[in-house]
């Protein structure tokens, strides 16, 4: 809304509620034509032309195959599965988040694209299928065999060091998730709760909060 003209429409007196309305969803309508302009729209983030033009031509490519989604799919869950606090990292839209990154970062295609084949080819020479249609037993013993990078073979170095960056960017995508921000607990910025000085420090100074300060001052609960 043009906060000018509501202000000066309030001053004066003669404003109803309906005209106002009226003004806030003009204002809303200008400002949303403005941002759209501008690469941003009420539900997006500011960002500068360069940057909306990168998104987009980010986006605009695909990068894994259907096969290899479907493997860092699996992998997200087993790294971060569903419990009874919070989703998988599938819920969290970390696969999606990790086709993202590398377009963004081309630097991790190579290793990713390589250690998903490398994958395939141990599961292949094992079970005589890829790692996505291995039943869950067959892929973790995959797994546990490169999620230790202390007790792993030399010959599952690049296995370990593939599973390390998937890892990674599986953590990442679902920390930096609406879903992985309430697993953690995180709240926020929050006014402050500040109960005193405890009990403890006052004793060890000997000093005491009087009954008006507890009462005025320091209990909020």
């Amino acid at each position: 809304m043009d906060r000018r003209k509501s202000l000066k429409a309030l001053a004066v007196g003669t404003i109803s509620a309906g005209v106002l309305l009226e003004a806030c969803k003009d204002g809303d309508k200008k400002a949303e034509e403005a941002k759209k302009a501008e690469g941003t729209t009420s539900t997006g983030f500011d960002r500068y032309a360069e940057e909306v033009e990168r998104y987009k031509e980010v986006t605009s490519k695909t990068f894994f195959t259907p096969h290899e989604m479907a493997t860092i799919t699996i992998l997200g869950d087993i790294i971060i599965p569903r419990d009874e606090v919070s989703g998988s990292a599938s819920d969290a839209k970390v696969p999606e988040f990790i086709e993202f990154i590398v377009k963004d970062m081309p630097d991790h295609q190579v290793p990713m694209r390589g250690g998903l084949r490398w994958l395939d080819l141990q599961t292949l020479k094992r079970f005589e299928k890829p790692f996505k249609d291995c039943t869950s037993g067959q892929q973790m013993q995959i797994v546990d065999e490169i999620a230790w990078p202390k007790k792993a073979k030399p010959e599952m170095a690049q296995g370990v060091a593939f599973f390390n960056l998937v890892r990674n960017l599986t953590a990442t995508g679902f920390y930096t998730s609406q879903i992985g921000v309430k697993d953690i607990g995180y709240a926020g910025n929050q006014p402050n709760r500040w109960n005193g000085v405890p009990d403890d420090v006052l004793k060890q100074y000997g000093m005491a909060y009087s009954e008006k300060e507890l009462k005025e001052c320091v209990k909020y609960d």
